[in-house]
């Protein structure tokens, strides 16, 4: 197995929740080194959150893996001092709190730059780090909101909120991580440092690009239930089938929804894919899946390979063949919880290398030897510890 492409990168990450976790999950699983900077009382707010998973939150394990954790109180007199140490043996700093609080605790960009010229520091906000809502409070739902987003989403009667946290972690962690390796990248060529602005907001109305494209060509909004790609069409739609299940026909391409009317008996539609603004023959395509069950349209698909896929629930993806040939459920040992967690792999993956998996870490768990590890003498630790400014060992 070759060498993990970012063997080498040292990452301080000050993020909480999900977006933050999840970018430095992926860089931890690239093997870059992640230590979480914590609060020693209680730590990230997803070690708690229900369901537990034994001592902390399946929620937690799911993030953390591959990464150390470092109990340090910032508001501590020279906890700032401490964390400015360890930045300047640093490549990244990450970071989720809304903007200026870094500055307020010692700690942003200017001073990270001091301590160090070359620190990639990148702040992941629900808004960015300028303009008039910068210091709104929020989560994803506000975020896909104000973007236009949750207005495509759902039924025309209502918008929906989207089964998972779009902003947060399409709007968030891969521009975070797309960011981070950006300025990684032209720090090898230049030596310079950056400031990377990641907005939730931002990425949430990013994903519309394609659909605001075609929006701005027919001089007409967007509107839920009425777009090609959110359920307006015949040919992009999930229908119900016989048996009470779904399925998802994706038949965008017209030789694709040819194929399907022809496997249907009923090759006269594919000439009305696009009638009444591309809605198409909705109803009759309808009527048809209501003739079998699931599997059987899933048997069709596979037969006249026309983008027809079965609508997988609860906990049936654990099984797909697919899924499992890819290797994407995990089990990671997790000695301080008794237990192997389940958790999911991360999508990307270079050849010859293979991720590490090394279990999420209990608060603190690494302090001494991350303290250590950036020149704190032990004299240094104990007093430090002495004075609370950190936690568990």
């Amino acid at each position: 197995m070759g060498a993990p492409p970012l063997a080498g990168v040292r990452l301080l990450d000050l993020s909480r929740l999900y977006p933050g976790p999840f970018a430095s999950l992926v860089l931890a699983d690239l093997g870059a080194e992640v230590v979480k900077v914590e609060e020693p009382q209680g730590g990230d707010y997803l070690r708690w959150m229900p369901p537990l998973a034994g001592k902390q939150s399946g929620f937690f394990h799911a993030l953390n893996r591959n990464k150390r954790s470092l109990a340090l109180d910032l508001k501590a007199r020279g906890g700032a001092e401490v964390f400015l140490r360890l930045a300047a043996r640093a490549d990244v700093v990450l970071e989720s709190f809304r903007p200026g609080v870094m500055d307020r605790l010692g700690i942003g960009y200017p001073a990270l730059r001091r301590a160090n010229p070359g620190i990639v520091l990148c702040s992941i906000s629900g808004y960015g780090q300028d303009g008039p809502y910068r210091e709104r409070a929020g989560h994803d739902l506000d975020y896909v909101a104000i973007a236009g987003l949750l207005a495509v989403n759902g039924p025309a009667e209502r918008p929906m909120p989207p089964g998972v946290q779009v902003a947060d972690v399409a709007g968030g962690s891969w521009p975070a991580v797309a960011g981070i390796l950006a300025a990684l990248l032209r720090r090898a060529a230049t030596g310079e440092g950056a400031h990377v602005d990641v907005s939730m907001t931002d990425g949430a109305l990013a994903m519309l690009a394609l659909q605001q494209g075609g929006a701005d060509a027919r001089g007409t909004p967007l509107a839920r239930e009425r777009e090609m790609l959110n359920g307006g069409g015949a040919c992009y739609r999930v229908y119900r089938t016989r048996d009470g299940r779904h399925v998802a026909l994706g038949a965008l391409e017209p030789h694709f929804f040819a194929a399907f009317c022809r496997g249907a008996g009923r090759p006269e539609l594919a000439e009305r894919q696009f009638d009444d603004g591309g809605r198409g023959p909705v109803e009759e395509v309808e009527a048809i899946f209501l003739t079998r069950t699931r599997e059987e349209w899933t048997r069709f698909g596979e037969e006249h390979d026309c983008c027809l896929a079965p609508v997988l629930e609860g906990d049936e993806p654990r099984s797909d063949p697919q899924l499992r040939a890819r290797g994407l459920f995990l089990s990671v040992d997790t000695p301080w919880e008794g237990r192997a967690m389940p958790s999911l792999a991360t999508p990307v993956r270079l050849a010859g290398v293979e991720a590490p998996r090394a279990p999420a870490p209990e608060l603190g768990a690494d302090t001494d030897r991350v303290l250590a590890g950036a020149g704190f003498a032990p004299g240094e630790i104990a007093a430090l510890r002495q004075s609370g400014v950190v936690g568990a060992r």
